[in-house]
């Protein structure tokens, strides 16, 4: 049995441990706030680019003649997951459901005979991938959006991404990241975004773009979507970047919340047994007063 030093010194310890995870749960909510006006305020955004471009290629045929963001490169051998975990930790299950997933889609593109490149944004996710998949890790990317997530960081990585595509790298690119759904819920999702998803862009909002409304292009698709379909990448990436940031302070506000309240539900039940280890200590004392003075 512990005595009453070590149950004094681990419920102090146990405090102020409590005291952390209290000032991270509150800073985790400060900062959610923020990444969650980002992430809803780029929703809109996003979307209006996917119906631009369901508009644009609702009447093009793809074909070799096609660019080569929309067309792709003919064949589907090489698939790049493209990864978005955080750099930091202690936000729960957050970074091993992403981590959870890629595994499973590594298994399962293999599975049908395909190579697998892994291209990590975010430190938490490329340590645990590495373990296992040293080897196909092409690119990684850390402390993305540290201060203030901007444009221009999904950008840049989207550029990198599209150079290693114009160079064979890889046949097709697909996201896998948390979407934002509350601070309790995020969805692991997976997306495609090189070539472009033609047939999920015109079923976005679930009808016929070209059905519902006739536009005139000046200049023509063609023209306009050789310069439309990197910014497009851009922009789903910058999407996902957003949601991820949203998601990742909402899971770890929810697991610092968890961890305060083991903490005090620790300290409770160690101060209630520091109370009755204290009790009998006293009450030995007294026995052996009692016995002491009953001898003399």
């Amino acid at each position: 049995m512990p005595s009453l030093k070590d149950l004094k010194v681990r419920i102090e310890s146990v405090k102020s441990t409590r005291k952390i995870t209290s000032a991270m749960k509150m800073v985790a909510a400060s900062k959610l706030r923020r990444a969650q006006e980002q992430a809803e305020a780029g929703r809109p955004y996003a979307e209006a680019m996917m119906r631009i471009m369901g508009s644009l290629t609702a009447n093009l045929v793809v074909d070799s003649s096609s660019p080569k963001l929309l067309g792709g490169t003919g064949k589907s051998d090489v698939i790049a997951l493209v990864v978005v975990t955080s750099d930091r930790g202690l936000c729960g299950a957050f970074n091993s459901s992403i981590v959870r997933e890629t595994r499973r889609q590594i298994k399962k593109l293999r599975g049908d005979g395909k190579q697998v490149r892994l291209i990590c944004i975010g430190r938490k996710g490329r340590d645990q991938l590495r373990r296992e998949f040293s080897d196909i890790i092409i690119a990684h990317y850390e402390d993305v959006g540290r201060r203030k997530l901007a444009f221009t960081d999904a950008d840049h990585i989207s550029k990198k991404i599209q150079e290693m595509y114009e160079a064979g790298v890889f046949d097709e690119a697909h996201l896998v990241y948390n979407r934002f759904k509350n601070v309790l819920t995020q969805i692991v999702t997976q997306q495609q975004v090189i070539p472009v998803p033609v047939v999920a862009i015109d079923a976005a909002k679930g009808k016929d773009v070209a059905a519902s409304a006739l536009y005139e292009f000046e200049p023509d698709e063609g023209a306009i979507l050789a310069d439309l379909l990197p910014k497009n990448i851009s922009v789903m990436l910058y999407r996902a970047l957003l949601e991820s940031a949203a998601g990742e302070q909402g899971a770890r506000m929810n697991a610092m919340d968890n961890a305060t309240r083991n903490a005090g539900d620790m300290i409770g039940k160690l101060s209630l047994q520091y109370n009755r280890a204290r009790q009998a200590y006293i009450t030995r004392e007294m026995i052996e007063i009692v016995t002491g003075a009953e001898a003399v």
